[in-house]
């Protein structure tokens, strides 16, 4: 009776570390394939499978009967890749040694996957799960905090906060009460968890590196910039004064309309010069307008003229501010009474304003981004003409001397 002790690698970890091509047959291979695996890798899982292996050959050895060791691995392509590879040596194996039944050692659940391949080939005994014992002694543990304390980042990250909780609960608790100051820490400790998982560190890092090479440079946006964000104060303000204006409305839909009535101009204005600002920058520079660029104050009025004319409809509905009316006019013959605008005809007027300057907006910055790329195409054209124009000339007057010289040297031999 032939027993088939195999251990089975689906992902190729023996192959990937050792470099060697699977099936490894033999009692001596895989005692080999063991130290190989051990010195690429001491901490992998492998070992102790590998070990495993060469240990069931053992015990079925001793009880005499004739033991196959042989270590089979997949592909690492793809999983159905993997699966066929451990089938075509599977057959390699059964068509060479002919095994009675197998023995299966696994070291995870992607290997448990291969035994119905193992089953469909031969009776399979016995499936042996090998599962690494790990013991953290208090040596281990103490080099774990002492590593831990060496990383200043790391203690900056969790001691600071825990050191700063420790102490700020115990006041808390004291002078606002317990459950005032559990509200207190638990809300700072979210806000940094937010801080840190958003990674907004890295970006006020990085708008500020932004700031500082265009201070450095010279650059128009920065002054854009900060005129942009006065004007989004400003809006702000505004649109909180329109709110407090108001006599004690019901919910938060009207407030939130009139803030967005009184602060939508503002804030497109600020946009608008944020924005003139950096396509002046880019028209400065050498190198070609994006359109992205082009396109974004056209995009920044159409929103701003829908954000407006939807909260105006609102308001008017709730009669918060009057209709508006178109007043008379008298140019020569035409002359015209004057009428109020309904609340859904204003709001038709503004979004209809709004989808043709975005048009507009897009087929100007279409047409300016398809003209740049013809002109560098003309300029380019130009330069490579005079170059060639300018090419023979440059031959003819190299040659010119050379050949006087030649002459000249050929009139003296002459003469000699």
């Amino acid at each position: 009776m032939t027993t088939l002790v195999v251990c089975l690698d689906r992902t190729d970890d023996v192959g990937r570390k050792t470099g060697l091509r699977s099936p490894v047959v033999g009692w001596e291979a895989v005692r080999a394939l063991v130290t190989d695996v051990g010195l690429a890798d001491p901490e992998d899982s492998g070992v102790n499978s590998l070990l495993e292996t060469l240990r069931v050959a053992q015990d079925l050895r001793d009880e005499n009967e004739d033991v196959v060791v042989a270590v089979v691995s997949g592909d690492r392509e793809s999983m159905v890749s993997a699966d066929r590879a451990v089938a075509h040596q599977l057959d390699e194996l059964v068509a060479e040694y002919d095994p009675d039944s197998a023995v299966v050692v696994i070291d995870s659940a992607e290997d448990e996957r291969l035994v119905p391949i193992v089953e469909s080939r031969m009776q399979v005994d016995s499936v042996d799960r090998v599962v690494v014992r790990q013991a953290r002694d208090i040596e281990s543990t103490y080099y774990l905090l002492k590593q831990f304390l060496a990383d200043e980042e790391l203690r900056q990250t969790v001691l600071v906060p825990i050191g700063l909780t420790l102490l700020v609960f115990p006041m808390l608790a004291t002078v606002v009460g317990p459950a005032e100051g559990a509200a207190a820490i638990t809300t700072v400790i979210g806000v940094f968890l937010l801080y840190k998982g958003f990674n907004i560190d890295e970006l006020v890092t990085g708008l500020a590196h932004q700031a500082r090479e265009s201070l450095y440079s010279g650059q128009v946006s920065v002054v854009t910039y900060v005129v942009a964000a006065g004007l989004t104060f400003v809006g702000l303000f505004a649109g909180a004064l329109g709110v407090s204006s108001l006599d004690d409305p019901p919910g938060v839909v009207i407030p939130a309309m009139q803030f967005a009535f009184d602060s939508v101009p503002w804030l497109v204005m600020a946009a608008l010069t944020a924005s003139a600002g950096r396509l002046l920058d880019e028209a400065i520079s050498d190198e070609p307008i994006r359109r992205s660029y082009l396109s974004l104050p056209f995009i920044v009025v159409s929103v701003g003229l829908v954000i407006r004319g939807f909260s105006a409809y609102f308001l008017e509905q709730q009669r918060v501010i009057e209709p508006f009316v178109v007043p008379a006019y008298e140019f020569g013959a035409l002359s015209n009474e004057s009428f109020a605008v309904t609340a859904g005809e204003r709001l038709a007027l503004f979004v209809v304003t709004a989808i043709v300057i975005s048009l507009v907006g897009a087929r100007l910055a279409s047409y300016f981004s398809e003209s740049e790329p013809e002109t560098a195409l003309v300029d380019a054209d130009v330069d490579s003409d005079s170059n060639t124009d300018s090419s023979p000339q440059s031959e003819l007057t190299d040659g010119g001397p050379t050949g006087s010289t030649a002459d000249a040297d050929g009139s003296d031999g002459a003469d000699e």
